[in-house]
Parts: structure tokens; C-alpha cells; sequence
């Protein structure tokens, strides 16, 4: 059955090797189950349901990759989605956690459509790749600036709007050491590092007394409060298009970075190199993002991380599906998930910012054409709190340096047209 599924032995692999893979892969983005529910409870939602749903989009996504797609990459709900979907769509914007989740519905949608009618090919390939690294890197900024404030490290201060906080606290400590503890245990190998890092600085937390200890394994708690709460009605006003359109964006270049990144590691990609099933593994992903919307969570997206599975031998669908079936196994886990502290997922947050800025040796920072929108977006984003004002500033940052330069007709057709609805909608729905 499982060769008939999966091709193995065309893969030159077997079930053992897929199912190193899949642990591999799943220790690795493990993190997302302890840091997507206290993101998210941040704007109102109840923390149980949502590490219910993030588990089960994850697995969801898992085996939509695995058994239609054929390939080794995991999902779960993206780091700095999550972000913007709580501090700038509910907190920032003032929308309901209802309505947020209605957006990620329709972007989810509209990804769909835009994968079976192979818009994306178009989107993509017309959107300059400076745009691309600058907007990961603003969001790496954007998840740095939000562990600094979680842990303390950094507080708001009414003369020079932030400050340094109290440095010797017991949470900013705890979020320098948590990020410590993962980048010495990266450096050494270690598969989990992420995830083993907030398990310590958790139970460090439930030794000093700060946290009150829970217990690990229950069953898994009601998801009802989350479930099938989505507000459309909220989602038809004009000011919530560049949301919808924020969580497409990034999601549609999330995506399609993380299947060549992934495909490229396992040469997986065909002579031409192109990615066979790409179709398919977008409707993974798109389908996955308008399911979780449904249960109560962030866009859900592929995972860089599926590339330590690649590199331990994970080549098939089989990989994917053994990450799924450990993301519902980790449903008996939430007293653990709900007892982690906002600094223990701190450490996490800005290691996951520094791979993400990692794009940034990409620019031409000669070229001031390209450095220009690229520093826009990379300062607005965390400065305005906004991931969907650095994409609107980036854009129209663009187009105004090319024009004022001479370079009009460098500025592809999709650009311009994003650029100036960006424009008009600060001017008259600012």
C-alpha cells in the first residue's frame, strides 16, 4: 500500500528512512505548538482551542502534502502571520479575531484560485526579488522587535517611544538564555533545538515559582471557541483588502521560497528545474490555510524546517504524513502548551527573525534602486507595527525611486497597479 501511495523504491527510499525523516522534520517545527497559541491568545483567543487547531491544520496540511502531492514538506501556521494576524489586523487595525479569521479564509480562497488558474506564475515572477527578501527580512524584524517586548527587554516610553526595560528580570534572562540554549544547540546538531530550548526555559519558569505547574498529557481540550467563528461581515470593508492581500502575499512567496528551497536540498526538481506537482502542493498549502481558518487559527504555510527531513532522507509524501500523524499525537499535550510564558517563546521568536534575515546578502546594496525599498520595508514594518504597511511601503517606495530615476521602464505592470491601490487607499482610507 505504502509503495503504491508513495513510489517508494522510485525514490530510492523506504519506510524507516521516511519515518527519521518525518521525526526529524517534526522536532524541528515542533516549536509552532507552544508559540502559535500564545501569539494568538494575545488577541483575545482562547489558547486550548488554538493549539487544538494548530495541531490539527498542521496535520491536515501534513497529509494533503503527503498523499496528494507526494512530498517531504511539512505545514503548520506560518511565523509572522500569526504575528501580523494579532498585533496589527486585532490589536493595531481594531478588528475582532473574528473577522481576522475571515480574512484568512478568503486569502485562503483566493490562493486557491490563483494556483488552479496559474496566476502565480505571473505574480511571482513580475514582483522584483529585492521586494521578496526585503519583505522576509521586515517580518524578521517585525518578530525580533515583538520577542524583545514580550520579554521585557525593551518597554514603551512616552519621550522616546521605546526604551530599555529591566534587563535583570526574570523574563528578559530567561529570553536571552532560551535564545542561547537554541543557537548552541543549532550549532551542535541538534534536532529540536527550538523546542527543547522552551521546554527548559518552562520548567525553569514552574522551579522559580513563576509558572504553575499543569501537568503534561491530558486529552485534548475543547476547540468550540474558535470553531466556525468567522465574521465575513467585518471583511467587506475596503480597509481590510490590504490584509486579505497581506496574508496572500506573503503567504504566496512563503510558499513558493519554501517548495524550491525544500525541492532543491532532495533534488527533487526535473531537468528543467521545475518542481513536477507544483499544483498540487499549493493546494496543500491553500487548502490548509482556508481549514485552519475554519478551525481557528493563522494562515497555515510549508516549512523551511522540512529541510532537516530532506537531509535525513525524508523524499516522499510518507515523510509529510508521519509529521501530521505526530501533530495530532501532540493533542494530548496541551497542559505543557498552556503553560508556556510569553518569554519562553521569546528566544524562539528572534532566532527564527535572524534566519529570516538571512536574505538581506541577496540585495544589491550598491545598487540605491533596489537598497532603497528594501531599507523601507525593513524599518516600517517593525516601526509601524504593521507587516502590511512595510509591503504597501515597499511598493510604492519602489515605483517612486525607479520613476524619479529614469528606470520607468523597469517597473513591471503588476508592481505599478500594486503600488499605486496602495497609494489610494492611505490617501482616502488611511
Amino acid at each position: 500500500m505504502l509503495e503504491r501511495l508513495f513510489s517508494l523504491s522510485a525514490h530510492n527510499t523506504n519506510f524507516k528512512q521516511e519515518c527519521i525523516a518525518g521525526i526529524t522534520t517534526f522536532l524541528t517545527m515542533a516549536y509552532i505548538i507552544f508559540v502559535n497559541p500564545a501569539m494568538l491568545a494575545d488577541a483575545g483567543m482562547d489558547k486550548n482551542a488554538v493549539f487544538v487547531a494548530t495541531c490539527l491544520a498542521a496535520a491536515i496540511g501534513c497529509f494533503v502534502m503527503g498523499f496528494i502531492a507526494n512530498y517531504p514538506i511539512a505545514l503548520a501556521p506560518g511565523m509572522g502571520l500569526n504575528a501580523f494576524f494579532t498585533y496589527t489586523v486585532v490589536l493595531d487595525m481594531g478588528y475582532s479575531w473574528q473577522v481576522a479569521l475571515a480574512a484568512v479564509f478568503v486569502s485562503g480562497c483566493v490562493f486557491i484560485i490563483l494556483s488552479l488558474f496559474n496566476i502565480r506564475e505571473w505574480i511571482i515572477n513580475s514582483i522584483p526579488h529585492s521586494l521578496r527578501y526585503g519583505i522576509a527580512a521586515g517580518i524578521g524584524l517585525f518578530l525580533a522587535f515583538i520577542a524583545l517586548k514580550n520579554s521585557g527587554i525593551i518597554v514603551d516610553n512616552p519621550a522616546t517611544f521605546v526604551s530599555l526595560g529591566d534587563i535583570t528580570s526574570f523574563s528578559a534572562v530567561m529570553a536571552a538564555l532560551g535564545l542561547f540554549i537554541i543557537v548552541g544547540l543549532v550549532n551542535r546538531q541538534v534536532n529540536g533545538a527550538v523546542m527543547i530550548a522552551i521546554v527548559i526555559i518552562t520548567t525553569l519558569g514552574v522551579l522559580a515559582g513563576q509558572i504553575e505547574y499543569n501537568g503534561v498529557l491530558s486529552l485534548p481540550p475543547s476547540i468550540a471557541p474558535t470553531f466556525m467563528q468567522l465574521d465575513f461581515a467585518g471583511v467587506l470593508e475596503v480597509g481590510m483588502l490590504s490584509v486579505i492581500f497581506a496574508f496572500l502575499f506573503v503567504d504566496l512567496f512563503d510558499t513558493s521560497g519554501t517548495l524550491i528551497a525544500v525541492a532543491q536540498r532532495g533534488k527533487l526538481l526535473d531537468k528543467s528545474g521545475n518542481l513536477p506537482r507544483l499544483g498540487k502542493a499549493l493546494l496543500a498549502d491553500s487548502t490548509a490555510t482556508v481549514a485552519g481558518s475554519m478551525l481557528g487559527t493563522s494562515t497555515t504555510t510549508s516549512y523551511v524546517e522540512s529541510t532537516s527531513g530532506v537531509a535525513a532522507g525524508g523524499r516522499t509524501g510518507l515523510t509529510a504524513v508521519v509529521v501530521g500523524v505526530l501533530f495530532l499525537l501532540s493533542l494530548f499535550f496541551s497542559p505543557l502548551a498552556a503553560m508556556v510564558p510569553a518569554y519562553a517563546t521569546a528566544g524562539a521568536l528572534f532566532y527564527v527573525a535572524v534566519l529570516m534575515l538571512a536574505g538581506l546578502v541577496n540585495v544589491k546594496w550598491d545598487n540605491l534602486s533596489e537598497a532603497v525599498p528594501v531599507a523601507v520595508i525593513c524599518i516600517t514594518m517593525p516601526l509601524t507595527f504593521s507587516i502590511a504597511h512595510g509591503i504597501a511601503f515597499g511598493f510604492i517606495s519602489y515605483v517612486a525611486v525607479r520613476a524619479f530615476s529614469g528606470q520607468f521602464k523597469d517597473i513591471t505592470l503588476s508592481v505599478l497597479i500594486l503600488a499605486t491601490l496602495f497609494l489610494l487607499k492611505f490617501i482616502y482610507f488611511a
